[in-house]
């Protein structure tokens, strides 16, 4: 119904944001994540599902669309509503949710409140083929970019390795022996080599 919804943040308390605009406020549910980076008085853009039920509607709202995408894939779970999504994408980044996801970390979903580790082990086995690889490496890759990332190349290559679960003495190995056949290469480059590698 809202494919996004642009306002002046009126309030923000600890779940939700009161988002201003044309002189109506929409309080939207959203998770930490995005709550943290919002202050009173801010523009804000919100991408929002709208959700119905017998005795509620409500909008839930993101600042980027992969984390509503994301927050979509999460709700289509059995066992997983709204709320359980929001708390997932609470404790864990869109980037991690992904890294966890693909590397079968189910210690690391079960973090969220509300999520045992059965539930954590169905969100693994019902989203392990809807998300993609390389394209969890290239938004982490613009992410960190985006954050100013200080690490060098095979740093973040090593890290964003071990966030899949191989071991750090493993992806290093991997990532330097990619590096000695590139060169200089930037972090994508080298984890799709140093994946071949591995």
């Amino acid at each position: 119904m809202f494919a996004y919804i642009r306002g002046t943040a009126a309030q923000v308390t600890e779940n939700s944001v009161i988002l201003e605009t044309g002189g109506v406020g929409f309080r939207i549910l959203a998770p930490y994540s995005v709550l943290e980076r919002i202050h009173t008085g801010d523009e804000v853009k919100l991408y929002t599902h709208f959700s119905v039920r017998e005795d509620a509607m409500q909008l839930f709202g993101f600042l980027q669309e992969e984390e509503l995408e994301l927050f979509r894939l999460l709700i289509g779970v059995s066992g997983i509503g709204p709320k359980g999504a929001l708390g997932v994408l609470s404790a864990l980044t869109a980037d991690e949710l992904r890294f966890a996801v693909l590397s079968g970390d189910a210690a690391a979903i079960a973090k969220a409140p509300g999520i045992g580790k059965k539930t954590a082990q169905k969100v693994i086995l019902e989203l392990k083929d809807k998300l993609d690889l390389e394209e969890a490496f290239e938004a982490k890759a613009a992410h960190t970019e985006e954050a100013g990332g200080t690490g060098s190349p095979q740093t973040e290559a090593v890290l964003a390795l071990a966030a899949l679960g191989y071991s750090t003495q493993e992806a290093g190995r991997a990532v330097k022996a990619a590096a000695s056949k590139l060169g200089e290469a930037d972090v994508e480059a080298l984890l799709k080599v140093a994946l071949r590698e591995m």
